[in-house]
């Protein structure tokens, strides 16, 4: 016969409703902490993204426009035929 004392089999059964609403408690926090890691991540990732394509289509357009200043002024020089 096994002799396990009944204090012991006691507290591992019996979980009080109180507990049960800590655990859950507890459970909500960390699902929230991890939705919120998450939306943070993609938004930052989304920026950047986006702060990538601004600053390449900037760079672009002052190059074309550049280009374009330059080729208006050599033609303004030379006499039309």
């Amino acid at each position: 016969m096994l002799c396990v004392p009944a204090a012991a089999v006691s507290q591992q059964s019996n979980h009080s409703a109180s507990q049960d609403m800590k655990n859950a408690g507890h459970d909500a926090r960390n699902a929230a902490r991890s939705a919120a890691h998450g939306t943070k991540k993609e938004t930052k990732k989304g920026y950047k993204a986006s702060k990538r394509g601004v600053d390449k289509a900037v760079k672009k357009t002052k190059k074309t426009t550049k280009g374009a200043v330059q080729g208006g002024k050599q033609g303004a020089q030379q006499p039309p035929k």
